[in-house]
Formats: structure tokens, sequence, C-alpha cells
């Protein structure tokens, strides 16, 4: 059987117009000059999700860490923010702040680009331009890369990975890895060149709600390199086990 070709009749309705001839706007059926209904890839969302709210607690290490993320937009085009740290004895000792333009370039990847500022007490602060890509990966591994341009030539890279292993219907496994690598030494700051440091991690919670959720787990930190010599050098280790417990929410 052959499908139909070629062009339409003259007399065939427009397919992108109203049934009965109706317009936008215009006679007996009229709801005014403003369309009444809209899809929902035209409505503007928000979301933000604190991924890590926790308590650290480490041979070296006592502190509290973040890691949040929040969005405003559609489905094509949003607004993120990306925000991490830690934080102690009160103070910030470390930073990380990104302001990013998202655009989706499939159904589970989105590319942004923006700025990215690294802050703390007691040192310089850092100022990037951000470019990456973040989505879901085949079999559910949600995937973040990002490339910096810093001043002075300054260049870095930041990898992370997570994946969530359904126990139960609320109780959930999180493995996740983070790795940092930079382009060249910045002793200000204490990072090497190549790869910096990176985290291996586990954390066990229990969705009470989906937007509510405490944690417990264990994480391994560890600086490489150059980095690793200069920790080292200042009396510090170049890597450490920590313990974790802390809540995840989300709305």
């Amino acid at each position: 059987m052959k499908m139909q070709g070629g062009s339409a009749p003259p007399d065939a309705r427009d397919p992108h117009a109203y049934s009965g001839g109706h317009r936008l706007g215009v006679g007996q059926y009229a709801l005014g000059p403003h369309r009444q209904l809209h899809m929902a890839d035209e409505h503007l969302f928000g979301s933000v999700l604190v991924d890590r709210l926790e308590w650290a607690r480490g041979s070296d290490t006592n502190a509290a860490a973040y890691e949040a993320q929040a969005w405003f937009g559609g489905t094509y085009d949003r607004l993120v923010i990306k925000a991490e740290g830690e934080v102690e004895r009160g103070k910030v000792h470390e930073a990380r702040t990104e302001l990013l333009w998202g655009h989706a370039i499939a159904s589970y990847w989105d590319t942004q680009l923006g700025i990215r500022n690294d802050a703390g007490h007691g040192r310089p602060a850092r100022n990037w331009l951000a470019f990456g890509v973040q989505g879901l990966a085949p079999y559910w591994f949600e995937l973040d890369a990002t490339g910096y341009l810093g001043t002075e030539g300054r260049t870095a890279l930041r990898l992370s990975a997570e994946y969530e292993l359904l126990v139960t219907q609320r109780l959930i496994l999180q493995p996740r890895v983070e790795a940092n690598f930079y382009g060249k030494n910045d002793r200000e700051i204490g990072v090497g060149s190549g790869l910096s440091n990176g985290a291996v991690g586990v954390r066990l919670r229990y969705e009470f709600s989906r937007q509510f959720a405490p944690y417990i787990g264990v994480e391994r930190y560890q600086t490489f390199g150059n980095t690793a010599d200069m920790v080292r050098a200042s009396g510090g280790r170049s890597g450490e086990t920590r313990f974790v417990a802390g809540v995840r929410v989300w709305f």
C-alpha cells in the first residue's frame, strides 16, 4: 500500500488552525487577546536541591560541608546556580559558587555557560569562565563535567559522577566520585598542576519523603602530585577518610 504524497488539496484545513475556522481572540467564542492555556514547555519553573548538607569528621577535619544547586527557567533554557563549600570553626574555609546559563541539547543533557568564583577565609579569590555539560548518562549515572578558564592563564577541569541504588523504595545508597584538575601550580591557594584532588564516597539515606532524607556515609578525600607535596610541606595530611552525617532536601 502506497502512502499519500504530494501537496495538500486547495480546500484542506490548516493543521495549525482552530477547528470550525475560529481564530484566537476573534469571533463569538473569543476569550480575549491573551492566551488562556499554555503548553507545559512554555511555563517557567524553579527548583532548589541541597544534595549535601553534612557534618564531616576525619583525622584533620571537623567541619560542615554543603553542596547545592538551584535553577529557574523553562524546558530548554534556564538560569543555574551551583554552590559548594566547607565551614570550619565558624569560618568558610573554601567555597565555590557558579552562575550559569543552561541550554538543553538532548533529552537528558544540558550545556552550561557562565562564571565561577572561588573564595574562602585567608585565601585570595579566583574567578573563572565556565563551560560544561550536565546530564543523565545511560544506566542512570548522573554526570557533571565543567572546564574553566581563569586569569593569568589558569585552567581547570572538574568531573563528578554519582549513582542512586534503591535498596528499597525509601532506602537509597548513593556512591559518588569527584576529581579536580588544574593546568598550573597556584601556591597561594595550595593547588598544583595535573590531578589536584579527588573524593570517593558512599552515602546511605532514608527518604521520609522525596523532599527530605537524612543520611550517613563515609568518604575518602585524597590530594595528588604537586598539591599533595604542598599539603605535606605545610604540615598537613595528603589524604584522609571522613565519616559524614547530614540531610538531603529539595523543593
